[in-house]
């Protein structure tokens, strides 16, 4: 994953207008755990990566006909244990296993909390948006590759 994709550069107001959605949708996705944008002074900055996700959330919603509750579900199909290849002894404590299928994002796992890791930067949320995003969204990926 390119670093400069994750910078959060853009306020909810320029991505609400660029993806001509009003920014309360925004917060909505935010309080549904589907998206976790950087916070600086309070606000909402999101990145490029953030963006490319939004699009694939968008086509999923209006295109695809699921529902919020679905792209959860989609989430949750990739254990986050199974991504950072955790070891039976930090499985054995792990809140996002003691609360599978709930994703680790929606529980702030306390190993998150200690290392002061944010889901902006983790690599398991960004991992499965990009799994979800490769698998349901690639020809929005490839359309913007080949500049459409």
């Amino acid at each position: 994953m390119d670093s400069e994709n994750q910078k959060a550069l853009y306020p909810i107001g320029i991505v609400a207008e660029l993806l001509s959605i009003h920014p309360r949708t925004l917060r909505i996705y935010e309080q549904e755990g589907l998206i976790k944008p950087a916070r600086r002074g309070g606000k909402r900055f999101y990145s490029n990566n953030d963006l490319q996700w939004l699009k694939c959330l968008r086509k999923l919603l209006t295109e695809e006909g699921l529902n919020i509750a679905g792209i959860k579900k989609l989430l949750t199909i990739a254990p986050c244990w199974e991504i950072r290849g955790c070891g039976e002894e930090i499985r054995k404590n792990c809140p996002a296993i003691l609360n599978f299928p709930v994703p680790c994002w929606d529980l702030v796992p306390r190993v998150c909390k200690e290392s002061g890791n944010s889901c902006a930067e983790c690599e398991v949320y960004l991992k499965k948006m990009n799994h979800v995003m490769l698998r349901e969204c690639s020809e929005i990926n490839s359309n913007q590759a080949h500049g459409s």
